[in-house]
């Protein structure tokens, strides 16, 4: 996305849990290096179902519609009641084809250290697009679970080029497919041939291997450091992509974007965390990572550098860290600190 006017109409959505408590650290970190955004506040999750029974309101859609862009917090899908994840609706809603997540060492002296690589995974497909029923065996009538997911052509060549074409501009060397297709041969199968079409036309510029799953995922925990760019199909990439948010300490480290040809949404991965909601120790630098791609995102990477900048001064420096990274500051000892980094 480009844009030539000095401010950005962004939805913001604080979300449930510890999701306000992040997000209002976030924005003050933001306004500090005078980031372009104007924010329209809206709910979703559970604040949406108290204040109109409903986890995504249709004000919250028309808000992303309007701006096409949007940073959210952890929302809740609520259990029970008819509702369907917030998550996959949205993803739907505005054909957010693409989930890129990062992973980056920010803390130094972990198990792996230098890890720098991004997986993309497919959104809208595979088994998240599933149609499921039960088959009655004897007198059980949920004696047999059948589920059917699909991948399109189309989809699995959009996903894989999309890939392709951040290699490219990020001066990244290797795109890495992986797959599947030696047991789900229709429908990995088709993803891998068409994987292999698109590699083909980069032939030269960006170095292509595959991998089927389960050696990839042994293959990032003995030796992550030889990956560069993963695409794969959705199921996959929600389980590869936690793995690899493993490798630099979890989910309080890994941002997420949600891309499509009309919106983005950018999110911190990880849950609403209501156990330590209102105690002021949540770490907030997942949502903050978000807000870094999607200060790239918008071409406004002397920003996004200066964030980057200041998130690794505080954190190697290791004198302000929350309790998750091994600290004992709060949330506001953390921002202040990162405030003053960017400052």
């Amino acid at each position: 996305m480009t844009t030539d006017s000095k401010t950005i109409p962004a939805t913001l959505i604080a979300g449930d849990g510890i999701g306000p408590e992040i997000v209002e650290s976030v924005t003050e970190i933001l306004d500090t290096v005078g980031a372009p955004f104007v924010w329209d506040r809206q709910l979703a999750g559970m604040a949406g179902v108290d204040a109109v029974n409903d986890p995504l309101p249709k004000q919250t859609i028309e808000s992303i519609r309007r701006t096409g862009l949007a940073l959210k917090g952890p929302l809740t899908t609520p259990v029970g009641g008819g509702f369907k994840s917030i998550n996959v609706t949205l993803r739907q809603e505005f054909g957010l084809f693409a989930n890129l997540r990062p992973t980056k060492t920010i803390i130094p002296g972990g198990r792996f250290d230098d890890i720098d690589l991004v997986l993309f995974r497919e959104n809208l497909e595979g088994y998240y697009a599933a149609m499921e029923h039960y088959i009655p065996v004897g007198d059980d009538p949920k004696g047999i679970a059948l589920s059917s997911g699909f991948n399109s052509r189309a989809e699995c060549r959009r996903i894989v080029k999309f890939a392709f074409e951040y290699a490219v501009k990020n001066n990244r060397k290797t795109v890495t497919i992986v797959h599947k297709a030696n047991i789900l041969k229709l429908l990995t199968g088709l993803f891998l041939e068409e994987g292999r079409k698109v590699a083909e036309e980069y032939k030269g510029r960006i170095e292509f291997n595959e991998r089927i799953v389960d050696a990839c995922a042994m293959q990032l925990v003995i030796n992550p450091w030889q990956f560069d760019v993963i695409v794969t199909t959705n199921l996959f990439g929600d389980i590869l992509s936690d793995l690899t948010a493993g490798l630099v300490g979890g989910l309080g480290m890994a941002p997420g974007a949600n891309i499509g040809e009309k919106a983005a949404v950018f999110e911190a991965v990880h849950g609403s965390a209501p156990d330590i909601a209102g105690k002021g120790i949540a770490n907030p630098l997942a949502l903050l990572l978000a807000a870094v791609m999607m200060l790239r995102h918008v071409n406004r990477n002397d920003l996004a550098d200066r964030i980057d900048a200041g998130i690794k001064k505080v954190i190697t420096n290791g004198t302000v860290r929350t309790k998750d990274l091994g600290g004992n500051a709060s949330t506001k000892d953390l921002t202040a600190a990162l405030k003053q980094a960017v400052a």
